[in-house]
């Protein structure tokens, strides 16, 4: 198992790539933290656009972009500015099974300066093992009062084929389909998605399946309530300039966060939350 650091051309870390058991690998870019790679026996298992900007000037399209402290449009940017801001990659260490990376991001002046001012700390971490990647950050409250937030992890899945994958363990759950503007409940076992798609799942129960082609990526959620299912589909693909007007066939966003209500944290509290894949 090693640790690799590559710098940009000024000098500055770009990114870190782990390399753990059996071929297993996950590739980090201190810019938004963003997971831009996760390779498991023998598989690249995540979508990251062959538009996407790798240079810092936008959020990356693709892997896991971390969204913090707003999801969606609202008083800042759309989905905040953890995703935009340069985080310090602290250490990777080994343990028993496999390897793990943290990187920091605190408050900035620029941070108090916007809609969301408040004094914080993320401690992000990564850890990967033969067949499965841990991605959880803990949320510090550093200020004098009180504050909330929604966060969410948006993780693009690479399949082969969006018309032969399925999305499992929703059924029941309630929804708010923010493409038609209503709120139902998922009547079915095994979902499809040939349409753009961007849906909130409510207070989810268990492990969600994403399945094409004969294997299963699994999603175990750890103190985040829902998910967020998204694929843009050929007219949004096409609006898009950092995603190719054909790729939305080989990926779909399984997104596990909390977005549909707040975590509230009071001055001194954390929490953490993430997800593991397998």
């Amino acid at each position: 198992m090693s640790v690799q650091k590559f710098d940009d051309a000024a000098g500055n870390l770009e990114r870190v790539v782990l390399s753990g058991p059996s071929g297993s690998s996950v590739e980090i870019y201190a810019y938004g933290a963003t997971v831009t790679s996760w390779k498991s026996q023998g598989h690249e298992r995540l979508f990251v656009s062959k538009q996407a900007k790798l240079d810092g000037s936008k959020a990356i399209r693709g892997g896991i972009p971390l969204v913090f402290p707003q999801f969606g449009p609202g008083a800042l940017p759309q989905h905040g500015f953890a995703r935009t801001r340069r985080w310090t990659f602290v250490g990777a260490s080994e343990h028993g099974e496999g390897i793990a990376a943290t990187f920091e991001l605190h408050d900035s002046e620029e941070t108090r300066a916007s809609a969301w001012p408040f004094k914080f700390i993320l401690a992000y971490t990564v850890d990967l093992t033969a067949t499965t990647l841990s991605t959880i950050i803990k949320y510090e409250n550093t200020d004098t009062q009180e504050f909330d937030f929604t966060s969410l992890m948006h993780t693009y899945l690479r399949v082969p084929d969006i018309a032969h994958t399925t999305v499992t363990g929703l059924q029941s759950t309630t929804y708010a389909d923010k493409i038609k503007g209503v709120t139902a409940q998922e009547s079915r076992a095994e979902i499809t998605v040939d349409a753009n798609e961007d849906r909130v799942y409510e207070n989810v129960a268990g492990v969600v399946g994403v399945r094409c082609g004969g294997e299963t990526v699994s999603i175990r959620r750890f103190n985040f309530k829902d998910i967020v299912l998204w694929n843009p589909w050929a007219e949004k693909a096409r609006e898009m300039a950092d995603f190719g007007d054909d790729e939305y066939s080989q990926m779909v966003c399984v997104e596990a966060g909390t977005v549909a209500s707040k975590i509230a944290l009071r001055p001194g509290q954390t929490v953490s939350c993430g997800q593991l894949l397998t």
